[in-house]
C-alpha cells in the first residue's frame, strides 16, 4: 500500500497487486523480523498474506517511500482574486456556515491570520442531532484530499484561501488536480467536468513510477533472465525484448 503523499501534497493511499503468469519468481512466505512493521504492508494486510498461504505470494523488500517537501501552496494556480473560477461571497459564505463549530473555528483562525493560507474542503453526509446534513470538513495541513470522482455535483475538492480579514472558495482546477497527480505538464483539452473526473478516477504517476523502479523492473529482469516472461503479443520476440521493457 503507497501512500501518494510520499511524492505529491495529496492524501491517496492505494492498494496495489501485481499478478505475474509465472511461478520461476515465487517465494515462500512466512512472518520475518520486521514482517509487521512495514509502512507499505499495513497489520491488516500484513494478516491477510500471513492467513493465506493458497495464494502464491511474491512479497520483495522495498524501501521506504520518499518524503515529498511539496506542499497544498506549491500547486496551485496563481489566479487573482477576481478570476471568474472564484465563487461568489454567498456561495462562499453559504460553505462557511455548513461547518461544524470545530472547522469554523479553524477557517475563522486563517481569515484573522496576516497573509494567505490556504485548505481544502470536503462536502460529507453527517448526522447532526439525529438529522442528516451537508457538512463542510476544512484540512489544513498543507496536503489536499483524495481525489475523487464528482458524480452529480459530489465529490469536487473545494480550496479555501482565508487571510486579511477576508476568504475565498473556488473548485480545484485541472491543472492543479494534475500536479496532485504527478502530472504537472499533462496536456488538457477535456472540459472541467470530465478533467475532474479523470484525474480522480486515476493513480499518481510518481507513485507508480516508484514502483516501476523498484518492483516492476527488477522483476522483470528476472524473469527475461529465466526466459519464463509470457509473450505480449504477436510482436514478441527475443529481439525486441529490451524495446517492450523500456515501452
Amino acid at each position: 500500500m503507497v501512500d501518494a503523499s510520499h511524492f505529491v501534497p495529496q492524501s491517496r493511499e492505494l492498494l496495489f497487486v501485481i499478478g505475474v503468469q509465472s511461478d520461476s519468481v515465487i517465494s515462500e512466505m512466512a512472518e520475518q523480523q520486521g514482517f509487521y512493521q512495514s509502512g507499505l504492508r499495513p497489520k491488516g494486510l500484513a494478516d491477510f498474506i500471513l492467513t493465506h498461504p493458497e495464494v502464491d505470494w511474491n512479497i520483495r523488500r522495498l524501501p521506504t517511500p520518499p518524503t515529498t517537501e511539496k506542499t497544498l501552496d506549491d500547486v496551485l494556480e496563481d489566479l487573482d482574486d477576481e478570476a471568474a473560477e472564484w465563487w461568489t461571497a454567498p456561495r462562499s459564505e453559504y460553505l462557511l456556515n455548513q461547518m461544524s463549530p470545530k472547522h469554523l473555528d479553524i477557517a475563522k483562525k486563517m481569515i484573522e491570520g496576516r497573509g494567505w493560507s490556504y485548505g481544502t474542503v470536503f462536502r460529507r453526509v453527517r448526522i447532526r442531532d439525529g438529522i442528516k446534513k451537508s457538512m463542510a470538513e476544512l484540512r489544513t495541513d498543507g496536503v489536499a484530499g483524495c481525489l475523487r470522482t464528482p458524480r452529480g455535483g459530489s465529490g469536487r475538492q473545494i480550496l479555501f484561501k482565508a487571510g486579511n480579514g477576508s476568504y475565498q472558495a473556488r473548485l480545484l482546477t485541472p491543472r492543479e488536480c494534475a500536479r496532485l497527480m504527478g502530472a504537472d505538464d499533462f496536456k488538457i483539452t477535456a472540459p472541467q467536468n470530465q478533467a475532474l473526473f479523470g484525474f480522480g478516477d486515476a493513480v499518481c504517476v510518481s507513485v507508480i513510477e516508484w514502483i516501476a523502479k523498484h518492483y516492476l523492473n527488477p522483476l522483470i529482469a528476472e524473469l527475461l533472465r529465466s526466459r519464463t516472461l509470457p509473450p505480449f503479443g504477436p510482436k514478441w520476440n527475443n529481439n525486441n525484448n529490451a524495446k517492450l521493457v523500456s515501452d
